[in-house]
Parts: structure tokens; C-alpha cells; sequence
């Protein structure tokens, strides 16, 4: 189902004009407006679904797929020297639009961006605690 006030359903299905790299029945890639490299595109569900956890196994299970095929071909096209995957999930971890969608952001050396964290250091206890709560 799409959402008629989310502006990623209407840039998925084509009511605005996009830079679409890939279209088919489920999903649309298009470029980033405002990429953090050249080649940065966006892999959007054509349906409705406000982040990774409303989204249905198979629809994730596609969309990684996809991901495999137009990263591989970003990195070959654009002579990348790598590529990041990135997918937030909730306004905590950088959500701004809540509609599914995956950043696929080819990357160069000496490209300026920095997709990282800083390490935190737990200890080896407190480590595997979490481990055992998590099984």
C-alpha cells in the first residue's frame, strides 16, 4: 500500500521526476539529490513501509539482492574504490524520511565522507553477557 503523504511513495512511483537508474514492479533507484558521492542512489520500495521492521522478509531479502547487482555495477561503471551500504532505522540512527529505503553510496579514496563510529570498549564480561541475552 502507498502512503499518499510520503514523498519517497511518490518519487518510487514516479509522481515527481527523478534521476530513476533501475525501475521494475517493486522498486525504484534513483540518484540522491544530494549525494554524499558521485553515483549515490537511493533503493526504494514502491510500497509503503516506515523502516526495516515493517518490511516483509521477502521485500528485504529483494532488495538486498538488488543492492548486489547495482553495487557491483556502480563500483565497476563509476571506478569505485569501495561502496557503503547504509540503512537507518529511526530518528535515533539518522531516519529523516520513514520509508524503507537503502543508500547505496560508492566510495573513493580521499572522498571526504566518513561512514563511521567511534569503538566503544566494553569489557570481556559485560561482552559476554549480552551475548548469552541475545541467543
Amino acid at each position: 500500500m502507498k502512503d499518499s503523504n510520503c514523498i519517497f511513495c511518490k518519487l518510487a512511483n514516479g509522481e515527481f521526476p527523478t534521476n530513476s537508474i533501475y525501475d521494475d514492479d517493486k522498486f525504484n533507484v534513483i540518484l540522491d539529490n544530494g549525494p554524499a558521492t558521485k553515483g549515490h542512489c537511493l533503493i526504494l520500495p514502491k510500497e509503503h513501509y516506515a523502516n526495516l521492521f515493517e518490511l516483509p522478509e521477502e521485500t528485504a531479502a529483494e532488495a538486498m539482492k538488488l543492492a548486489k547487482k547495482l553495487s557491483e555495477k556502480l563500483v565497476k561503471e563509476l571506478d569505485a574504490d569501495g561502496l557503503n551500504l547504509v540503512q537507518n532505522n529511526g530518528e535515533a540512527a539518522g531516519q529523516t524520511v520513514n520509508h524503507f529505503h537503502l543508500h547505496l553510496i560508492p566510495r573513493y579514496k580521499n572522498d571526504g565522507q566518513h561512514i563511521l563510529w567511534n569503538p566503544t570498549s566494553p569489557d570481556a564480561e559485560e561482552l559476554k553477557a549480552l551475548c548469552e541475552s541475545l541467543k
